[in-house]
């Protein structure tokens, strides 16, 4: 079986406020710290254009991802004092998207379930 069979992905989308990269980019550093002992987390990385902030990151499944918000929680809390989340999308298979539909459904996430593919 492949870890990616019930893999997860999440991208969320966040506006840096004007004046605020600095202090963006310092937490990115805290979040990588954190993430860092995470067992299942796949990848984690962040992609910059402009102002518009994207963090790619996928986990092993849905239980993965909880851990995860459990793990950064706090930092993510900083996160939103500096920035706005303006989209967060939730790739996966449908099994595990279902289980994480209330944990996320604050955040009106899109979701896009996992049709076909290949994991290593």
């Amino acid at each position: 079986m492949s870890t990616f069979d019930n893999a997860v992905s999440i991208h969320p989308y966040f506006k840096i406020r004007e004046g605020q990269m600095a202090a963006c980019k310092a937490l990115l550093a805290q979040f990588n710290a954190k993430v860092a002992g995470e067992a299942k987390c796949l990848y984690y990385n962040f992609t910059l254009q402009g102002d518009v902030l994207c963090c790619r990151e996928a986990y092993q499944d849905a239980e993965g991802v909880q851990a995860h918000l459990e793990n950064c929680g706090a930092v993510l809390g900083e996160l939103l004092k500096i920035a706005d989340l303006t989209r967060i999308e939730l790739h996966g298979p449908a099994r595990e998207l279902e289980k994480l539909k209330p944990v996320f459904a604050a955040m009106n996430p899109e979701y896009f379930t996992c049709e076909c593919g290949i994991g290593r």
